[in-house]
C-alpha cells in the first residue's frame, strides 16, 4: 500500500496506524502534530487511525528557539 508521508511516497502495511507513521519518524512523540488528508488527527487517536492506499499524512514537529 503507498501513502504520501511528508510529501515522499512510501509503501507500508496494509492496517498502518498513524501512531506507526510516527514511529517511524521520530522517537518523541511530544511536540508532533499529525494531519491526515489535511484533517488534524488528535493524539488520542493516532493508535486507531489506520492510514488507507494514496492517503497523505502530513507530520509536524515544534521547533524551538530564537
Amino acid at each position: 500500500m503507498n501513502v504520501i508521508i511528508n510529501g515522499e511516497r512510501r509503501a507500508v502495511e496494509p492496517r498502518t496506524t498513524v501512531a506507526d507513521v510516527v514511529r517511524s519518524l521520530t522517537q518523541d512523540s511530544g511536540g508532533v502534530a499529525v494531519a491526515l488528508n489535511d484533517e488534524v488527527v488528535p493524539k488520542a487517536g493516532w493508535a486507531v487511525t489506520e492510514v488507507g492506499d494514496s492517503d497523505r499524512v502530513d507530520v509536524l514537529t515544534a521547533v524551538q528557539g530564537g
